[in-house]
């Protein structure tokens, strides 16, 4: 079973994530009423009206082709949006966090899913993540996982200042 992190400790996940099948449904008839569920983009906007019926809270996952944009007029009654890495290689869901959190505004939780390991939670926070559920299979140990340095060169979305400004604020 994957692990979940938030606010920098495991947690027990409340949310169900729903995947399509090869026809490309959702696998809803198994899904208890009052489930809170994250479903695809494509699934959220052919269906906005019935997804605010549900009794369960909805949260939208991005995969990294996936325009954010699309999710704009909906962000803010989202509690959840999560973004989806298929390879631990395949970078573009940083730049999707950078763009809700920066661009759009987006306040609720961001949550990467998908090939999520351990090493990647600092970086992934760096730019605006805040929960994580890592791939089943990847060992975590009780490890400060947002400070595993002290500082960083580069500006992101928990630091906006480059190393060298804070320094002459420093002195």
């Amino acid at each position: 079973m994957p692990q979940f992190i938030k606010d920098g400790r495991l947690q027990a996940d409340s949310w169900l994530l729903l995947r399509p099948d090869e026809s490309g449904a959702l696998p809803l008839p198994g899904v208890a009423e009052g489930q809170s569920v994250i479903v695809p983009l494509a699934s959220w906007l052919a269906g906005v009206e019935g997804w605010r019926m549900r009794s369960g809270a909805v949260g939208v996952y991005l995969s990294p082709d996936d325009d954010p944009s699309l999710l704009q007029p909906y962000l803010a009654e989202l509690a959840l949006v999560a973004v989806d890495f298929p390879a631990f290689t395949d970078g573009r869901g940083y730049s999707l966090a950078r763009l809700l959190r920066e661009r759009y505004d987006y306040a609720g939780e961001l949550r990467a899913i998908g090939d999520v390991w351990a090493d990647l939670i600092r970086p992934l926070w760096q730019v605006g993540f805040d929960a994580f559920l890592i791939k089943d299979g990847k060992v975590l140990d009780d490890a400060d996982y947002y400070n595993t340095f002290s500082d960083s060169y580069q500006v992101n979305y928990r630091q906006p200042l480059p190393l060298f400004r804070r320094r002459v604020t420093r002195q």
